[in-house]
């Protein structure tokens, strides 16, 4: 394969370039490679490398700076690569189409293409954006060299079909854990099963309504979920310990903590343990410059129903939203796609927001 980047060709078909970069989270270099020498061609440009993170910016002095970015990572491929077109040829298929290097592609044409605009913009490529918080190129970048990314103003190009996402949710996993005493099945009135108090929990869970709050005009609508569950000694054993795992979704009118507190009252009496969490971040689409975005790319913004990177951008004082060409229904998934014609769509709002 060429490890080479044309950002002359069609969104469509840089897409496909890319696509064809395998690039699962933590095997991006190759990608990063490219991508950095196809943006040092560019004499308007300032181009910085953090690990597998790239970051170019425009330095024309202009009043504003606004933050286009997205990750160059994908999930383990699922017999969907390389990308291939459909048989009508209006798609493409493939590891990433979608989420999102559909959206990268849109990022690479701009910078490229864009060399006039009305705010100074930084184009941010990052890595580990699939996996593991602590791995996260934005977030590594966020805490050495914050400076890279100050902006009035970011967008995330994840798969958002077209429309303005604001904002995005929290996310918190929790164990929560019963437990018993241990005794002989044969005499298992002398002890306690954990597994069978763990039912309060599920309990709980089968009664639970999610919330659906406004939050700054958006409803969200909030998810709590277990997502594993392990237990039991031996087979002739009556279990003293036993785990579920809980999923909560929060809208982000709530902040870690008060996501944490609605769960220990939830599910008081047995031990909860705060096992990650992450912010949510609010829409922000009253800030001025976020209300002209959405204005100028048109359409009626939705909630981000997920977790995103706008939330680093939020802990950083940037209002963001979440605006790409891909489909988030389908990213992960074997048949993932994008439209050829969304790709070309969202790049020409988007270059007419940039030159004004």
């Amino acid at each position: 394969m060429d490890a080479t980047l044309d950002l002359s060709v069609d969104g469509g078909r840089l897409t496909a370039a890319l696509v064809d970069f395998a690039s699962v989270s933590g095997e991006e270099e190759p990608l990063a490679d490219a991508i950095e020498r196809a943006l040092v061609a560019e004499s308007h440009l300032t181009v910085h490398r953090d690990g597998n993170t790239v970051i170019a910016r425009t330095t024309l002095g202009r009043a504003g700076r606004v933050v286009l970015a997205g990750h160059i990572d994908t999930v383990p491929h699922a017999g969907n690569f390389p990308s291939s077109l459909s048989s009508r040829g209006t798609r493409l298929l493939g590891c990433g189409t979608s989420d999102m290097k559909s959206g990268v592609a849109v990022q690479l044409r701009l910078a490229a293409g864009v060399r006039e605009p009305v705010r100074d913009v930084t184009y941010v490529f990052y890595d580990c954006e699939e996996v593991a918080a602590e791995r996260n190129g934005l977030l590594r970048v966020a805490r050495s060299s914050p400076e890279l990314l100050s902006g009035d103003f970011a967008v995330l190009l994840e798969p958002s079909g077209g429309v303005v996402e604001g904002g995005c949710q929290g996310t918190l996993r929790v164990a929560v854990r019963a437990s018993g005493s241990r005794a002989h099945t044969a005499r298992s009135w002398m002890g306690d099963n954990a597994i069978h108090k763990a039912g309060q929990v599920l309990d709980v869970l089968r009664g639970y309504t999610p919330r659906e709050p406004v939050v700054d005009g958006l409803r969200y609508h909030e998810g709590l979920n277990a997502v594993a569950i392990s237990g039991g000694v031996a087979t002739n054993v009556v279990p003293d310990a036993c785990e579920v795992q809980v999923n909560y979704r929060f809208a982000p009118d709530l902040s870690p903590r008060e996501a944490i507190a609605h769960l220990q009252d939830l599910f008081r009496g047995f031990e909860v343990e705060v096992l990650d969490v992450s912010p949510g971040a609010r829409p922000g689409l009253d800030a001025p410059v976020a209300a002209a975005f959405a204005a100028a790319v048109g359409g009626t913004p939705r909630p981000k129903l997920g977790w995103t990177d706008v939330a680093r951008f939020a802990e950083l004082g940037i209002p963001a939203v979440n605006y790409g060409p891909g489909i988030s229904e389908i990213a992960h998934t074997a048949g993932e796609y994008v439209e050829l014609a969304a790709i070309a769509d969202c790049e020409a709002r988007l270059r007419t927001w940039l030159e004004g």
